[in-house]
């Protein structure tokens, strides 16, 4: 279906396909249908994206993140194994929000959202673009605040303990860890609550 391909990979409302199907008697009918037939998936009420089957396109996690709850921004574990730092497979797409905490499940996937406080959710956050479509990301550095700053009940109150917690919990890329960039280590550790923390993220980091 052309009228669908046009959208690519990029979720898409209710408003903007009864535009597309306006010629129909009842355009809602032809975007149920369309549902129930398999070519549009219905992430929450309201928002919809085109199978891969029909946009010749491979969903992306992280678009649909953003799209789902904003603003937003992919983040933690997720953030982390998209740049390859952790091994292990992520199965919820984890988010920072500036709005209430929040989470969705549709067929793509489980999508969770944290709430942070305003002063701390603009730091160390990218725009990866792909091809037509572009996402926010935590940059390596802040996708690992976010995580030590907002997993409930882990402290990290001595170097040693940080170590611990990247080589054997997250069983972090060490090589990597050393290239990263402390200033943003420091940057949310002046406004997070957990600031003793983040600091001895930056003290392992210049050891």
């Amino acid at each position: 279906m052309e009228e669908l391909k046009q959208f690519g990979v990029i979720p898409v409302d209710v408003a903007a396909l009864e535009t597309v199907f306006s010629s129909y008697s009842f355009p809602q009918k032809k975007i149920t249908t369309l549902e129930q037939t398999g070519k549009l998936i219905r992430l929450k009420r309201g928002l919809y994206v085109v199978v891969p089957g029909v946009s010749g396109r491979i969903l992306s996690e992280e678009l649909i993140a953003n799209h789902l709850y904003g603003a937003s921004y992919v983040s933690m574990e997720t953030a982390l194994r998209y740049y390859g730092l952790i091994p292990e497979n992520v199965y919820t797409v984890t988010s920072m929000t500036l709005k209430l905490t929040k989470y969705y499940e549709n067929s793509v996937g489980k999508f969770e959202y944290i709430h942070c406080a305003k002063d701390y959710y603009s730091i160390g956050i990218r725009q990866v673009t792909h091809e037509d479509y572009a996402f926010q990301l935590a940059s390596p550095e802040k996708a690992l605040c976010d995580l030590i700053a907002y997993t409930p009940k882990l402290r990290l109150r001595t170097v040693k303990s940080v170590r611990v917690f990247l080589e054997e919990d997250l069983r972090f890329d060490m090589d990597a860890f050393y290239n990263l960039d402390a200033t943003i280590f420091e940057q949310c550790s002046l406004v997070s609550k957990k600031k003793t923390d983040l600091q001895n993220l930056v003290k392992l980091l210049k050891k």
